[in-house]
């Protein structure tokens, strides 16, 4: 979910209506079978919630600071080899302390079997705190009508400060590659990942911002990592010009980038960017 003011702006939630016509009787299977088949048709399993019990749950403590995070490590993880850092960075409806709701939108691609065998990476899921974010803006005006100001050089968040801490830390405990650490992240956290790569400009080889944006002022601290940038070209919470002018100015200092603008999405464009089947390929091909 991405920003909001007062009332719910984008959800994977779906209202169903369900009208049974022409049915003859008598009904040719009993009534449980049928209330059973009724019951998944109206509810459908988006009601039980996704079995995130891979990810284990962890906090960092930097100071008086508290970063929860979920972390997903490799099947049959090995200590002793090195392996790729994946890190998501969710949007403002995900905020809390839960340490559950960050794992919304993207936790489910990284517990599927072939992506599990096939890209063996430590994935961590972040949560930012309910009143802070990953990074300094300012936005004004009403949905569909909104202006978002990106800072050149803002000073960091509370939250971006622990979660450089947390990058820091699990260098130290686990054998990262550094020459494969990439970062991604939705609406505030695709914000969030502009910002993050902007402070460390030789960290990330790879940057997947979904319906975000920043300053392109700051196109050449960001010119060393490769970019898959998306945005819903109907989006009207996050306007796709602050993708599209960040791809213009990327492009601008060479950098390698990737652009894909679905021209009917609104909001919920991480929808289409974590279907997209070559995404993990194209991340996990980018090293330095």
């Amino acid at each position: 979910m991405g920003y909001k003011s007062g009332n719910l702006i984008e959800s994977t939630d779906f209202l169903f209506s369900i009208a049974i016509l022409g049915l003859e009787t008598p009904l040719q299977m009993n009534r449980p079978f049928l209330f059973g088949l009724l019951f998944s048709i109206i509810f459908g399993p988006g009601l039980f919630s996704q079995d995130f019990t891979d990810y284990a749950k962890m906090q960092f403590v930097q100071g008086s600071g508290v970063l929860p995070y979920r972390l997903l490590l490799p099947k049959d993880f090995d200590a002793a080899k090195k392996y790729p850092l994946i890190l998501v960075l969710h949007g403002s409806g995900e905020r809390g302390n839960d340490n559950q709701k960050q794992l919304t939108h993207g936790g489910t691609l990284f517990l599927k079997e072939g992506v599990r065998e096939n890209y063996p990476a430590i994935v961590v899921f972040p949560q930012c705190s309910e009143k802070s974010s990953w990074a300094k803006i300012d936005v004004q005006g009403d949905f569909g009508n909104r202006e978002f100001t990106f800072f050149e050089d803002a000073s960091p968040t509370p939250d971006m400060l622990l979660l450089e801490g947390l990058i820091a830390q699990l260098q130290q405990e686990y054998r990262i590659d550094k020459k494969r650490m990439y970062v991604g992240g939705l609406s505030m956290g695709g914000i969030g990942t502009f910002e993050l790569v902007r402070r460390n400009p030789r960290m990330f080889d790879a940057a997947f911002p979904i319906c975000g944006g920043a300053n392109p002022k700051i196109a050449g601290k960001l010119k060393k990592t490769d970019w898959w940038v998306f945005h819903g070209g109907a989006d009207d919470v996050v306007p796709p010009k602050y993708s599209t002018q960040m791809v213009e100015a990327l492009r601008q200092k060479r950098a390698k980038v990737k652009y894909s603008l679905y021209l009917a999405v609104k909001h919920n464009s991480w929808d289409n960017a974590f279907a997209e089947p070559e995404l993990l390929n194209w991340l996990f091909s980018k090293r330095k």
